[in-house]
């Protein structure tokens, strides 16, 4: 039997570090877990047979229970602002990075298991994540994949019928989750915060060193490290505006040195649209609402610049966070001139957007739905459009909307076919909507999964029409309304 998952045994880069750097933790056994989902395209392109039955112990591998042969468990060390108040001292509390493994394309991936015990910087916690949590993790995080948006991946959960204590007994899950790091923000913040620049200087080098060699021969490394995050930063918070997707918890623990979306706690992709959405209960103040997080990721990059202070300088640094806006107003027009299926962006398309954006906020018109349908439907001969103008308040002002935006598109010279073609390619039929997650999370709750591969089939392809799938496309039911997610989810 060829067991390809036991022969993982490169030696995580991040243990070539100092030793303060981390700690050597191994997880801890979950009892009686089961293989809940695998996802065999990542495990194919990470190089490990995808069939299940090559591989001997793959449940307890994936859960922590069994180690890979010559693996050396670790836990790294960070801190953080969290809801803007700094923390001294967070951590990986539920993170175990077990191996990393050279993917088809040549990139090195840190396999991590999320739930696989207490670490050292636990605060006391119990290291577990609990079932409901690591489906919405699984999915989203492979949700956002299909969509083309940079993130982490799951390779695998396990679940566990181990009670989980939090607002009500609960059970284990463990999340394989993929990236080629996990390293963000606050391991940045750590070392300078702390006084340890000479650990601040060593992590930037080995940051630059694996991740982007490009910065290393500058004038200032430091400065093109943090000028290399900005523009990731920027086009990542552009491809969330665009699906309507909401964080929850953009502190900067959880901001990635990588760009990628990172830790999916209380997520929410919106179903109405409502600029002011807040996905996460716990947010009471509304710091991480939907048109807030850009401004936000623009505040994490100052403290990431804050730390990095120590190694550059003060000038600079704020000349490159002055960047951001223009990099994401660039990035947000390129989304959206997409959306449009517009081959280019003019000054005047921003009056366009908006005046759609004020329509779209008056009724609430469900977001992702409204995308899908204008690039089907907008562009047809029958003016009006029952269609759309149905998902307005003000329909006659929604009429006018329509002519300006079918004029536009006249001016491009393009077909229609070719627009519709260019919008249905950026405009999602499928998200992972709240609802839709709780449903998979009630029937995994009684031993089926299936709904949860389910999900995630659909989702892989998205823009896709997948007809077989329509039910995960429809208006969101009643019952979904009274749904919401906070820190413990």
């Amino acid at each position: 039997m060829n067991d390809t998952f036991a022969r993982l045994a490169l030696t995580p880069r991040f243990q070539l570090l100092p030793e303060r750097f981390f700690a050597k933790v191994a997880p801890t056994p979950l009892a009686e877990p089961v293989l809940a989902i695998w996802n065999a395209p990542l495990a194919a392109q990470l190089g490990l047979d995808p069939d299940t039955n090559a591989h001997v112990g793959l449940t307890d591998y994936l859960t922590g229970n069994l180690l890979i042969p010559g693996s050396e468990p670790l836990a790294s060390v960070y801190c953080g602002h969290q809801f803007g108040v700094y923390v001294q001292q967070l951590g990986d509390g539920r993170a175990i990075l077990i191996a990393e493994v050279k993917d088809r394309n040549g990139i090195v991936q840190e396999i991590q298991l999320k739930g696989a015990g207490p670490t050292p910087w636990s605060r006391r916690a119990d290291g577990r994540a609990v079932l409901r949590s690591s489906i919405r993790e699984y999915l989203c995080s492979e949700a956002m994949y299909g969509l083309g948006i940079p993130t982490t991946r799951a390779l695998a959960m396990t679940a566990s019928p181990e009670a989980i204590w939090r607002e009500t007994r609960e059970t284990a899950a463990v999340v394989a989750r993929v990236a080629p790091t996990f390293v963000r923000f606050g391991h940045f913040e750590f070392y300078c915060h702390h006084g340890d620049h000479e650990g601040l200087r060593t992590l930037v080098d080995w940051t630059i060193e694996h991740f982007y060699p490009e910065c290393a021969d500058a004038a200032s490394p430091a400065l093109a490290l943090l000028e290399a995050v900005i523009a990731r930063t920027a086009i990542l918070l552009a491809h969330w505006q665009a699906v309507g997707f909401c964080h929850g918890v953009m502190n900067t623990d959880n901001m990635s040195i990588l760009g990628l979306t990172l830790d999916y706690g209380p997520f929410g992709f919106m179903d109405g649209f409502d600029a002011g959405h807040i996905c996460n209960h716990s947010d009471e103040s509304g710091r991480y609402a939907y048109n807030q997080q850009p401004q936000i990721a623009l505040w994490n990059l100052q403290a990431l610049a804050q730390a990095l202070l120590p190694l550059l300088d003060r000038e600079a640094a704020i000349a490159a966070l002055h960047t951001f806006q223009d990099l994401f107003e660039t990035a947000f027009a390129a989304q959206f001139q997409s959306k449009l299926g517009l081959p280019d962006w003019r000054d005047e398309d921003w009056g366009l957007l908006t005046a759609l954006f004020n329509l779209l906020q008056a009724g609430r018109t469900d977001w992702t739905n409204f995308w899908r349908d204008l690039a089907s439907l907008g562009l047809q001969d029958a003016h009006p459009c029952p269609a759309l103008r149905d998902r307005f308040v003000d329909r006659e002002a929604f009429d006018l909307w329509l002519t300006d935006y079918r004029e536009r598109v006249a001016a491009t010279g393009d077909a229609v076919a070719v627009i519709q073609e260019r919008a249905r390619a950026a405009n999602p039929k499928y998200i992972l909507r709240n609802h839709l997650a709780e449903i998979a999370i009630r029937k995994a709750q009684q031993g089926d999964f299936s709904e949860m591969q389910r999900l995630h089939d659909c989702l892989s392809q998205p823009f896709a029409e997948q007809p077989e799938y329509a039910d995960y496309a429809a208006a969101p039911p009643d019952w979904a309304a009274s749904l919401s997610v906070s820190c413990s989810s």
